[in-house]
């Protein structure tokens, strides 16, 4: 499946269904973070019920610590 992330094309694997998983693929889902799927920004209780698509615009942002 192609979706672009961020701004880019990635492929990623059929089992990715949901903004849940594609977090957890991208090793996100331990992170703060929100996503715009589709030019609607997510609740975090959607990311388990938001099916990912052939085609989506997913802009993901998380957080950086830093000084």
């Amino acid at each position: 499946m192609n979706v672009i992330v961020n701004g880019e094309h990635v492929e990623i694997p059929k089992n990715v269904a949901t903004v849940s998983n594609l977090l957890q693929h991208f090793e996100l889902d331990q992170k703060v973070v929100i996503v715009e799927w589709n030019a609607t920004i997510l609740e975090k209780a959607d990311h388990q019920e938001t099916r990912v698509s052939d085609g989506d615009r997913i802009e993901i942002v998380h957080f950086v610590g830093g000084g």
